[in-house]
C-alpha cells in the first residue's frame, strides 16, 4: 500500500475543542478531541509517525489469533458455527 496515503481532518467541535480524525496508509483510524489546533497537529504528527509500529503490532496480534484458531481446530473444539460460542 502506498505510504503517501495519509488523511487528516481537523474541525471545530463542541466548546473549545477540536475534532481530529486521522487515517494512515494501513487504513488505521483514530479520532480524538484536542483543546487547540496546535495540540491537534502535534497529536497527528506523533500518530502518523507511529504508523509502522502500530501495523507491526496488528500483524503480531493477527498471527496470534490465527494460531489460536488453528490450535482450536487441532483440538477439535471448533464447531464451524458462526454463533460465536465455540
Amino acid at each position: 500500500m502506498s505510504k503517501s496515503k495519509l488523511n487528516l481532518t481537523i474541525e471545530k467541535a463542541h466548546g473549545n475543542m477540536w475534532k481530529v480524525e486521522m487515517r494512515d496508509h494501513h487504513c488505521n483510524y483514530s479520532c480524538v478531541y484536542e483543546p487547540s489546533v496546535e495540540s491537534a497537529m502535534k497529536y497527528a504528527e506523533v500518530w502518523f509517525a507511529n504508523a509502522e509500529t502500530r501495523e507491526a503490532q496488528h500483524q503480531v496480534t493477527n498471527k496470534a489469533i490465527m494460531e489460536m484458531i488453528e490450535l482450536d481446530r487441532e483440538a477439535g473444539i471448533t464447531t464451524n458455527m458462526s454463533d460465536g460460542l465455540d
